[in-house]
């Protein structure tokens, strides 16, 4: 899937307020979908199936208040999914550089290059580490999927990089089943993500491994499952995946059996090479979050070491150690081009969590554990287009 180049130029398209954020909205007959001009987050995207509309991303409860101005943009925003770069807090400096929260292409103003009813495209030239992000968000008439391509040149030396989909259960305990494709390796965040004493609270044991989500260690010694959310209320935890790299196709799914709907990402485990899932229930208790940002999940596809930053997906660490990638070598002469695709689809009843999501021709079809399929036009060819 490439951008028709015929219109490709600069244009003038007025952005609409929405959740307080001017945004460009982008729609085909299946979705539609705002992309906030500050920070590029994508939200809300709202697919429609058979009549009914499905918006399954999280907007942050404080979108509409007026918040402390030091804040960075992208925790004033945070809402949907958005492309961060360099992932993590980034509190420690890499040779000089100083990143944001996140980096700027989830802070800093977009540009916008062309609008085409299915086709938008953004470009952001960093300062940081100077260079050009150009971001390309392409919808289908017939499909309740949204690519995204994000093609990064003009920059030289190590970078962390990923995709940040922050969704929204509903509210009821266990209400979302969530699964992931074949992972070699699993541990909690290796240091502690929150501390009392900051007015955070973490269930989650440091440093834990584990083999499966569904028996994940806790500070009390037992195990807990992190397969069935929302659950442990007051608490904040992240944990790490990370993709068996002999994988084609990388993948993310949650089940939502009530609303007889799934939620899927697809990726290229050799260019996103892991998962966090950001587990944020009420453990926040400073501002802005103030205990109630609740059953919300971050699903998030990414090439770092969790969440400190740019310095520590460089350095040595726990995983590299290993022998597993937490960032690339990007070189001005070669852009790196990072691909994703995310959508939803209609459930039977009684279907329940993923168990496996497989390409055929035009579609996947995603099997759950107890052998119900369900099938969804896809266009997978696009996770390895250059």
């Amino acid at each position: 899937m490439k951008p028709d180049t015929r219109q490709q130029r600069e244009i003038t398209v007025k952005t609409k307020v929405i959740f307080g954020q001017p945004s460009w909205y982008i729609a085909s007959k299946s979705v539609e979908a705002f992309v906030t001009q500050t920070g590029g987050h994508l939200a809300p995207v709202i697919f429609t199936i058979k009549g009914r509309q499905i918006a399954p991303f999280s907007i942050a409860p404080w979108a509409m208040e007026k918040v402390d101005r030091s804040l960075p943009p992208v925790l004033r925003i945070l809402r949907g999914d958005f492309f961060c770069m360099p992932f993590g807090g980034n509190e420690t400096s890499y040779r000089g550089e100083r990143h944001q929260l996140h980096g700027e292409t989830a802070n800093a103003k977009w540009k916008l290059e062309a609008s085409q009813p299915r086709h938008l495209h953004l470009s952001l030239r960093t300062k940081i580490r100077p260079g050009r992000v150009d971001k390309h968000i392409f919808l289908h008439d017939d499909q309740q999927t949204v690519y995204q391509r994000h093609v990064i040149s003009e920059m030289d030396g190590p970078m962390s990089f990923g995709h940040h989909a922050t969704l929204q259960f509903p509210d009821h305990s266990g209400s979302g089943l969530i699964s992931t494709s074949r992972f070699v390796y699993g541990q909690v965040y290796p240091d502690w993500f929150e501390k009392p004493e900051n007015r955070g609270y973490q269930a989650l044991k440091p440093s834990a491994e584990f083999t499966s989500l569904a028996a994940v260690p806790t500070l009390t010694g037992e195990t807990t499952d992190v397969s069935r959310y929302p659950a442990r209320r007051g608490y904040v935890d992240l944990i790490g995946l990370v993709a068996d790299p002999q994988l084609k196709l990388a993948w993310t799914a949650v089940v939502f059996p009530t609303e007889r709907y799934v939620w899927f990402a697809l990726r290229d485990p050799r260019v996103l090479t892991g998962t966090l899932l950001w587990i944020t229930n009420g453990g926040r208790h400073y501002s802005p979050w103030n205990g109630r940002h609740v059953n919300v999940m971050g699903l998030e596809d990414v090439t770092s070491f969790y969440g400190p930053g740019l310095s520590e997906s460089v350095r040595e660490n726990s995983l590299t150690r290993r022998g597993y990638t937490t960032c690339a070598q990007l070189d001005p002469a070669t852009p790196l081009v990072v691909n994703y695709i995310f959508g939803v689809a209609a459930i039977p009843a009684g279907f329940d969590e993923v168990a496996s999501i497989e390409p055929a021709k035009g579609r996947v079809e995603l099997r759950s554990n107890n052998g119900k399929v369900v099938r969804a036009k896809v266009r997978t060819e696009f996770l390895y287009e250059r």
